[in-house]
């Protein structure tokens, strides 16, 4: 790599910024084309016409918005593959109780008719997946926390701070992850 006297070398200092700039232009590549085919990636490039369609998406779309949002990228926010599967149906909820959706990390409640929350499912006292809910409150069984179906907070337990909430959405009778 080196000749014998040292003078045909790079530093690593080089080596390294050369090496760091090729992982940027790769990460930012990647963001451009996330949640957007190859094909479109291509029609910009040969003319405007292709952009049209990507900007009006978004904005006619109701659930677009907190998506675009959530994922950090406007304009493939109206193009990213159809919605997440339904968690639960509203009616699969119980009125003053709720459901532990323990693959998603997340405990759907319904405090009053019609009003849905969510939270996160983890224990903010020492992270077990909360165990059930019950008479109003979500219990996670390891040390017997206790928090509120309205707004997470802690009723009881050795938790110190309330379950931080999730966004989810509500189309139609299809309660989603947002």
């Amino acid at each position: 790599m080196c000749d014998e006297r040292g003078t045909g070398c790079a530093s690593r200092r080089a080596v390294l910024a050369g090496a760091g700039g090729v992982g940027v232009t790769a990460l930012l590549a990647g963001c451009q084309t996330y949640g957007e085919p190859t094909t479109p990636a291509a029609a910009p490039q040969t003319g405007g016409s292709a952009d049209a369609p990507a900007d009006a998406s978004p904005g006619g779309s109701a659930p677009a918005g907190p998506s675009a949002g959530a994922s950090g990228s406007p304009a493939g926010g109206g193009e990213q593959p159809p919605a997440p599967a339904a968690l639960a149906a509203v009616a699969d909820i119980p009125v003053g109780g709720g459901k532990i959706f323990k693959a998603e990390g997340v405990v759907v409640t319904q405090p009053a008719a019609g009003t849905i929350k969510a939270f996160s499912a983890t224990c903010t006292h020492q992270g077990c997946t909360v165990t059930s809910v019950k008479d109003g409150t979500i219990v996670c069984g390891c040390h017997n926390s206790v928090f509120g179906i309205a707004d997470g907070a802690v009723r009881s337990g050795p938790a110190g701070s309330p379950l931080p909430p999730r966004a989810v959405t509500v189309d139609g009778d299809d309660i989603r992850l947002a």
